[in-house]
């Protein structure tokens, strides 16, 4: 919490003071600020100064709590976007306060950008779905680039659905004005409703054409008895020379012609020029002219609403940048049931991200519009199709058409994008569409499902729906909720394997050893449940975490350990890619007392190939500060000499595989062997994995290897046995 009271903070905006009209004309985003720290709202104001999104700046407002926020909420109704920190007066104040937005003050146009300092506090995806929670993401990530980017999408989300909104509203109006005609129906069928209405006020037939311009040339709107075949075409199409020259001429002095027929002409500055005839001629004496400007007010009035009724569906069920139909129109479709629907496709552009980030946006933008023009191209009719999200697209149509080999054949010739041609691939998930027990919703997300499962395991294939597929996806988020509690209530614990020295058998490290046991508890094993951890952004503050704790364990063996004893740290590519990691492992070394000569961090060999350039500093920062850094699991992977030569280095750690795996030798002409060998050359250390007998700790002696762990020595322990080990040793 601040220690200044929220009182004494004013909005800010930041204004171009030099001209007060100009000042006064603008329009802004509103943007509240949610944080109890000052200095976070000082450093957001800093990073979004001068930012503008659809032309226009940004005006700020702060609370430092979330019954503040929650006040100003009630009193400012148009906020856009809430910057909201998830933990102030209480752990879940921010929660709290996205459930009053969402469910007390019925707020469901606001932007939400959840930012915590405190990872794990908030379950991001199940908060997300809950919730209609635009972002969230931990402070530390939302750099000034991923501040504007996350601000400007939400800003956008909220414009949109802000018109949204105004548009319902509007067609509420409209529907509570009923009146004969029915605009809803859309502009062709409104059309034929007013020749048919204009035709009854006449007591003649119905007969007749409305006419709009589509640049310089008159198309047929509409039309209706004798004429209703000419719908959609050009007015030149029409044989009648008596017809074209009224319509013609109505449009060209822009007026009522009265002799050859009754030609009303309708325009404002919203619409274009249109002619209305009905084939009947009357004396001119007969007809009262402000009758007929009043009704061609009317029907002008009828065609907006119309317009509107189009757009507004165009809106809720068309993709804007494709024109074809968005996902809410694909559900639709599938509760259809069409007896020809019998495959669902979802189709996934591999590396679609890549392309907006490295080419941009617009370049991504004619991407799609060149794959939605291909998949129109490849599938007839009967095939429905639509854009289900950024880069996915969904299919519903016939097995004959929807199948694998179909999807392959869009994708084989490369696209011509501008003048460029461009390979792409995708991937994709079949299901087949079941009976009508299931709703379209729950379909979609068991294609949707399928479709993750295809991305991490089969990218740029087609795979079919399987119902284990669903299964694994809630296990994985059961899991992933049940380490986020486990986290926040202390349940994870580590333990130490011990690491001596093959000759004289004394404890020279211990290697921290990170461990789960649920609530039955049952061991989760560490792959099941540290690749969770990554993926959802927890092991970071998790292996901050492990840091801490083992620092602290080493400080407490001071009296009983020897001074070259070190402590070993497993750290994951997830944590070692932050920009902070270099400074957040020298803060936690500096609180809790150690010295960085006694501390060994632990890369695996993905760690150090991935963007090398990119962490080569972080390296350099680490071992200059005096910290030794370990390859794991040495072999395993895909390291070059050249690699290696570049890397900070201390030690290379045989991976247990070639000292005591199925196969392996233990000799001149194994793995082991050939890595002591490399280690030599290049002067780094060695500690050898998985040692289990002592034929395998004497052939890795005489092989060169200095150090070894494994369960000849000792299984992994808590802290109390391990430190019996080390009293025992003295």
């Amino acid at each position: 919490m601040s220690d200044a009271s929220p009182s004494d903070h004013d909005p800010l905006t930041f204004l171009d003071e030099s001209d007060p009209e100009k000042q006064a004309s603008l329009s802004y985003w509103s943007v509240l600020i949610a944080d109890d720290e000052p200095d976070v709202h000082q450093v957001t104001l800093l990073a979004l100064k001068d930012m503008e999104v659809e032309g226009r700046r940004l005006k700020f407002f702060h609370a430092y709590s979330g019954e503040e926020a929650r006040t100003l909420l009630m009193q400012e109704k148009d906020i856009a976007v809430i910057l909201l920190d998830v933990v102030m007066e209480t752990e879940d104040a921010g929660l709290r306060l996205v459930h009053a937005i969402r469910k007390e003050l019925k707020n469901t146009c606001l932007r939400i950008i959840l930012r915590t300092g405190q990872p794990g506090y908030a379950p991001e995806i199940d908060t997300i779905l809950r919730y209609d929670i635009n972002d969230y993401k931990t402070k530390a990530e939302l750099t000034r680039t991923r501040l504007f980017t996350s601000m400007t999408s939400a800003i956008r989300a909220f414009h949109q659905i802000q018109q949204l909104e105004i548009s319902r509203h509007c067609l509420g109006m409209i529907l509570d004005a009923t009146t004969r005609w029915e605009p809803a129906q859309g502009l062709t069928h409104f059309a034929q409703d007013v020749i048919t209405e204009i035709c009854a006020m006449l007591s003649i037939p119905v007969s007749g054409l409305v006419c709009t311009m589509e640049g310089e040339t008159p198309v047929i709107l509409a039309g209706a008895g004798p004429h209703a075949a000419f719908t959609g075409k050009k007015l030149s199409h029409i044989d009648d020379r008596r017809i074209r020259d009224s319509i013609e001429e109505t449009l060209r002095l822009r007026q009522h012609q009265l002799t050859n027929g009754l030609c009303l002409y309708l325009h404002d500055p919203q619409t274009r020029a249109m002619a209305v005839f009905v084939d009947k001629t009357l004396p001119t004496e007969k007809l009262q002219l402000q009758l007929i400007d009043i009704l061609c007010q009317h029907i002008l009035t009828g065609f907006e609403k119309a317009r509107l009724y189009q757009k507004i569906r165009q809106t809720a069920f068309e993709d804007p940048l494709l024109g074809i139909p968005n996902r809410a129109r694909f559900l639709m479709e599938i509760d259809k049931g069409h007896t020809e629907s019998g495959m669902l496709a979802l189709l996934d552009i591999d590396g679609f991200a890549d392309i907006n980030s490295i080419l941009d946006q617009n370049f991504g933008d004619t991407v799609l519009q060149a794959v939605s023009q291909r998949l129109k191209k490849n599938f007839s009719e009967k095939v429905f199709i639509a854009r289900i999200s950024s880069d996915v697209f969904g299919l519903l149509g016939p097995e004959k058409e929807v199948h694998s080999d179909r999807i392959r054949e869009v994708f084989l010739p490369p696209f011509l994008i501008g003048e460029e041609s461009l390979r792409l691939s995708a991937t994709s998930s079949l299901i087949p569409l079941p009976d009508n027990s299931l709703s379209a919703a729950t379909i979609l997300k068991n294609a949707g499902v399928s479709l993750k499962q295809a991305k991490r395991f089969n990218r740029g294939k087609v795979v079919f729906y399987d119902p284990k597929h669903v299964t694994a996806a809630r296990d994985r988020m059961q899991m992933l909720s049940q380490l986020r509690q486990a986290f926040t209530s202390e349940r994870l614990f580590l333990m130490y394997q011990p690491i001596v020295n093959l000759k004289t058998g004394r404890i020279t490290a211990a290697e921290a050893l990170l461990r789960w046991r649920n609530d039955n508890g049952d061991f989760i094993p560490p792959d099941r449940f540290i690749p969770l951890a990554e993926q959802s952004g927890l092991m970071v503050a998790i292996g901050e975490w492990v840091m801490r704790t083992a620092f602290r364990f080493l400080k407490s063996l001071s009296a009983i350990a020897s001074q070259d004893f070190r402590i070993a740290i497993n750290v994951s590519q997830t944590q070692f890619r932050e920009p902070d990691f270099a400074p957040k492992l020298f803060q936690a070394m500096e609180d809790c007392g150690v010295e960085p000569s006694r501390v060994e961090i632990e890369l695996t060999e993905s760690v150090a190939i991935d963007s090398l350039e990119r962490i080569k500093p972080t390296l350099g920062a680490v071992c200059q500060a005096g910290v030794s850094i370990a390859m794991d699991d040495f072999g395993t992977g895909y390291s070059s000499l050249s690699v290696l030569h570049q890397l900070h280095i201390n030690r290379l750690k045989i991976d247990r595989a070639f000292v005591s795996g199925p196969g392996c030798r233990l000799d001149s002409q194994g793995i082991a062997a050939t890595v002591l060998q490399l280690a030599e050359k290049l002067s780094l250390q060695t500690i050898g994995e998985g040692i289990e007998e002592e034929s395998q700790r004497k052939a890795l002696l005489e092989m060169g290897c200095t150090e070894g762990q494994g369960y000849l020595f000792s299984r992994p322990v808590a802290a109390e046995a391990f430190e019996k080990l080390l009293k025992k040793q003295m």
